[in-house]
C-alpha cells in the first residue's frame, strides 16, 4: 500500500493547481502605495526589492502623498536598521527596470508638473493602469 500511496501523493502535488510557479516563471507585480507612514513606504519598498531580486517585474504606482516620494526635492528620515529612505529603496528599484508612476491625479493636485518628478518616474494613464491591473498573471498589492 505504501508503495502505491506515495507516487500518488507526488503524482498529485506535481499537477495541482496550487503546486509553485514552474522554475523560470516570472511574474508581473503592481505595488500602489497611497500610506503616508514613513515605515509602510519603507517596507513596500523593502519588498518589492526582494521581489524583484527573484525574478518579478515590478510597477509602482505612487498616490496621494506617497507620490510626494517621487519628487526631486522630497527627502525623508533614513530608517533603521539600514538607514537608508524609502526614496532610496525607490530608486534602487528604478535602476533594476522597474516601472514608477504617480496617479494621474497627483500632479494637477500637488499644482507642480512632470518637471517636478525625478527622472525616469512618469504620470500613469488611468487606462494603461487598468490594463496593467487586470493582466492575467499579475499580482497586486497595496500600501
Amino acid at each position: 500500500m505504501k508503495k502505491l500511496l506515495m507516487p500518488a501523493i507526488i503524482a498529485a502535488a506535481l499537477i495541482s493547481p496550487i503546486a509553485p510557479a514552474a522554475a523560470g516563471s516570472t511574474d508581473n507585480v503592481v505595488i500602489t502605495l497611497t500610506s503616508a507612514e514613513q515605515q509602510t513606504r519603507g517596507m513596500a519598498m523593502v519588498l518589492a526589492n526582494a521581489m524583484q531580486a527573484k525574478g518579478a517585474h515590478v510597477s509602482v504606482l505612487l498616490c496621494d502623498s506617497a507620490g510626494d516620494m517621487a519628487l526631486k526635492e522630497h527627502q525623508s528620515t533614513p530608517l533603521k536598521p539600514k538607514n537608508v529612505t524609502p526614496e532610496q529603496l525607490l530608486q534602487k528599484l528604478m535602476s533594476g527596470g522597474a516601472r514608477v508612476d504617480v496617479c494621474a491625479l497627483y500632479l494637477p493636485n500637488k499644482g507642480v508638473g512632470m518637471e517636478a518628478l525625478k527622472e525616469g518616474v512618469g504620470s500613469a494613464k488611468p487606462a494603461t493602469m487598468a490594463e496593467a491591473l487586470m493582466a492575467e498573471g499579475t499580482r497586486v498589492f497595496n500600501f
